[in-house]
């Protein structure tokens, strides 16, 4: 299994599923969950930062690479495990790829999933503290440096949270691929998106070929970041096709991070992007030093965290 930032939490429970021989799925699913349900990680699950009206919306993802399967939701609220529903999208209607919003909270009642409150007084606190503050971290990165883009942000992140009246009272994406005994692979995403965000914004993190792409043929890459970037770019799936003719994972994240890079984006920020192949080879990049991802098998004591090549 390999992870973004601050998927450690949450690989040993996938890895433990792989040892005994379970499924690719299972594995990302049950590692994810642990992710989510980390109140201490601002960028996922419960505890999640909020949008500009102060309510958490959730948005996650699973592709099956042997099949490229899909399911996902987005604009989830009240819902602390998006991935589960997301993969419950995949196994009970598989009709649809994605739900999101009220359909996507129906269609998880439905399916018997629990609720709870996904806004913490501390994620509230540093919702409203941190906006305020012009800060010298990205929006949506890993202890990356602030961009001009970012910084924009921030004042219509302020504009927005001023016009919509909210009540009173370092995030980002997560991603997680699961190579099985069995061959098979699974790519999985789950984020509370960028804060502060207009109601309704759904990311790549949802969106297939996006912020998430899985072929079996190649392999599977996922993105975290700037995400109106990677949806433009469609950077999950060059990467794949990039590793389907032949390039290395470092390289194919590289080039498809450099093709991002020539779009116009005044809100330009950190957009970082991992792969693994199905003979278990696994590269990232970013474009910015510093960033790392985990990596863990069956057999580790503890996930490794390697350096990202830097475009």
């Amino acid at each position: 299994m390999i992870g973004s930032e601050r998927s450690e939490v949450g690989l040993p429970a996938g890895v433990e599923i792989l040892a005994r021989g379970g499924s690719a799925i299972d594995a990302v699913e049950a590692a994810m969950r642990v992710c989510e349900d980390n109140t201490a990680d601002h960028y996922v699950g419960t505890g999640g930062l909020p949008n500009a009206r102060g309510e958490v919306e959730l948005d996650a993802s699973l592709m099956i690479g042997s099949s490229r399967a899909f399911g996902a939701v987005a604009g989830l609220r009240g819902y602390p495990n998006p991935i589960s529903v997301a993969r419950a999208v995949l196994d009970r209607l598989p009709q649809h790829g994605l739900l999101v919003g009220e359909g996507a909270a129906t269609f998880a009642a439905e399916c018997g999933f629990g609720t709870a409150e996904l806004l913490t007084p501390e994620a509230e606190k540093m919702w409203r503290e941190t906006l305020l503050q012009a800060g010298e971290e990205s929006v949506e990165g890993e202890n990356t440096a602030a961009q001009d883009g970012d910084l924009l942000y921030r004042r219509a992140a302020l504009e927005l949270v001023r016009r919509m009246a909210p009540h009173d009272g370092p995030w980002g994406t997560i991603n997680i691929i699961a190579l099985d005994a069995h061959g098979e692979m699974c790519v999985g995403v789950s984020t509370s998106g960028y804060p502060w965000k207009y109601p309704g914004r759904v990311g790549d993190s949802a969106i297939p070929g996006a912020g998430n792409y899985c072929d079996l043929r190649a392999g599977g890459a996922a993105c975290t970041g700037r995400g109106e970037l990677s949806m433009r770019a469609g950077t999950a799936r060059r990467v794949v096709d990039l590793l389907g003719a032949g390039e290395d994972p470092a390289a194919a994240c590289r080039a498809a991070l450099a093709d991002a890079a020539i779009l116009p984006d005044e809100y330009r920020a950190e957009l970082r992007v991992l792969a693994l192949t199905p003979d278990g080879r696994h590269g990232g990049a970013a474009s910015q030093p510093g960033a790392r991802y985990a990596v863990m098998r069956p057999g580790d004591t503890e996930p490794a965290m390697l350096d990202r090549s830097v475009l």
